[in-house]
């Protein structure tokens, strides 16, 4: 068990009507027993319980186990994990990631062809929506009259109004997943009557405002940095939030928030009493949960208690095949899925032999080149997850399920939105300090100062972020915002199902709603060209 972090305490029926989906035919979000919100919300423990939940949904599929009863229905519970759909969607249209899988709708993100009834955009769709109605259902329940209502009062209260502001910034972090992938999606908060009306459909300029202004809302709610428990938001995981829309703003609302970046990046720096670790080889490793110094926020996994076929399991299993010994990735086997294109290993000087220790790719057995993307051996294998520990190389807990916990923030990465922010000309900014913060990041990669630079430009960050955060789910939408996502004028291997590559419809730099949702609500209109 790892020590210091929350709790994933399990309970069902923390819902007893409505839901935020307009389809519950499709998808049932509600756990089929009969406790209800009054018997669940109904002393501090009770909240405690329900408040852990809120934060499990991240790590877990389900109420008991890896499969069995997951928590949305009309997917495979085994990829109906948060990170896992995120990552597929964000990851496998780049030029960083090929899975040979052929399940229904995965090669469609390959070729770029995916449609409004791909079944894992309808899956992180529901996820993220299944995860608002947690938030929402016990930021609802934390009210003032209702915890007067129940007779909890003092330091009591005081605790559950610190868990609804971490509860409101989970909300505010999946909208930010929803405006990213849809745009446009159904919106719904703790103000809104359960299950009598359809959700009204939200634009992406105003989605974007909602969340800037939630999270600015709760700064002075939230535990400073750094105080609260490991796997907790605090204000340095707000403000790593703003940092991360406001490098995006342009994108999502027409216009450039640089300064805003800049500044948000810089409390985190300046504030969070956060710094990289020595050795980037050890970021993604069983007991990653002692990297406190670099992770801002994590996605906690215990092999033992939070067992899914999601999250850190698939990233050490999936990535795994051919001559690759399972036994030095801590686990009982591979599932010899995952690979890269040459694309991510030529961001690197020397390939897969670079001084840039960041490179870690296994390629005995493996061609740089692909041929087939059904076949393992074609492209390079990444060895950056494994499910041993940092300081003997011993296993994890499980061979089967992994103990390694995923960053959604980490200090590496405000390093780079400052930078980038600054080389767009964002207010507030100093390219020398940037320089600096890259710096500091490739001197960790080299374990030197052979790597340093005394100049970047805009599109040397594009490649630095692909090299220090890469896999790690920012690639779609970092190619977006450098308008080389859809365009001709950057190609990798099968880009648009051609094996040279090729430019495809502006409309791909959004992902459809689901067929189900739209036909079920007549509130939402389906973003253009789907």
């Amino acid at each position: 068990m790892k020590r210091n972090s929350i709790k994933l305490i399990l309970i069902g029926g923390l819902f007893t009507a409505g839901s935020l989906l307009s389809c519950n035919k499709k998808l049932d979000l509600i756990p089929t027993n009969d406790l209800t919100s009054a018997q669940v919300y109904n002393s501090p423990d009770g909240y405690k319980k329900a408040f852990a939940k809120v934060y499990a949904a991240f790590a877990l599929t389900g109420n008991s186990g890896p499969s069995g009863n997951g928590d949305v229905q009309g997917i495979d519970e085994g990829t109906s994990d948060f990170f896992r759909l995120m990552w597929c969607a964000q990851e496998l249209p780049t030029d960083e990631a090929v899975v040979g899988w052929g399940d229904p709708g995965l090669p469609d993100f390959h070729n770029m062809t995916w449609s409004s009834s791909n079944l894992f955009l309808k899956g992180i769709y529901y996820r993220a929506v299944y995860q608002i109605t947690l938030a929402n259902d016990f930021i609802r329940q934390s009210s003032d009259a209702n915890l007067s209502s129940r007779g909890i009062s003092g330091a009591d209260a005081d605790k559950i109004r610190v868990y609804a502001a971490e509860a409101r910034f989970l909300r505010a972090y999946q909208y930010s997943i929803l405006m990213d992938l849809f745009a446009n999606p159904p919106f719904v908060t703790e103000k809104d009557p359960l299950g009598s009306t359809l959700p009204k459909q939200i634009a992406r300029k105003d989605l974007f405002n909602y969340i800037e202004s939630e999270l600015k809302a709760i700064d002075g709610q939230l535990v400073k940095p750094k105080q609260n428990e490991y796997g907790r938001a605090d204000q340095a995981a707000e403000w790593a939030l703003l940092a991360r829309i406001y490098l995006n703003a342009e994108v999502y609302t027409g216009t450039a928030r640089y300064g805003d970046a800049i500044t948000y990046s810089k409390m985190v720096i300046d504030k969070g009493g956060y710094k990289l670790i020595g050795d980037y080889t050890k970021l993604m490793r069983a007991d990653n949960n002692l990297n406190t110094d670099e992770f801002i926020l994590t996605i906690n996994y215990d092999g033992l208690r939070t067992q899914s076929y999601g999250g850190a399991t698939f990233m050490t299993h999936a990535p795994v095949g051919g001559s690759m010994p399972a036994a030095q990735f801590g686990i009982s086997g591979g599932w010899a899925g995952l690979r890269t294109t040459k694309a991510l290993v030529n961001l690197f000087p020397g390939g897969a032999s670079s001084a840039d220790k960041r490179a870690q790719f296994y390629t005995a057995g493996q061609n740089l080149e692909i041929t087939d993307i059904s076949t393992f051996t074609d492209g390079y294998a990444i060895s950056k997850f494994k499910n041993v520990k940092i300081a003997d190389g011993s296993q994890g807990s499980s061979l089967d399920y992994a103990d390694m916990d995923l960053p959604i923030f980490r200090l590496a990465e405000q390093y780079l939105i400052y930078a980038e922010a600054t080389t767009r000309g964002g207010t507030g900014g100093d390219l020398s300090t940037a320089i600096g913060y890259i710096n500091k990041l490739r001197e960790r990669a080299y374990g030197n100062a052979n790597g340093d630079v005394t100049s970047i430009t805009t599109d040397q960050i594009l490649d630095e972020r692909g090299r220090e955060l890469y896999w790690e789910g920012f690639r779609r939408t970092d190619l977006i915002r450098y308008k080389k996502f859809v365009e001709d004028s950057y190609l990798w291997p099968f880009k648009g199902g051609v094996k040279a590559g090729k430019g495809v419809e502006s409309y791909r730099t959004i992902y459809p709603l689901p067929t189900s949702d739209v036909a079920a609500n007549p509130n939402l209109k389906q973003n253009t060209g789907y």
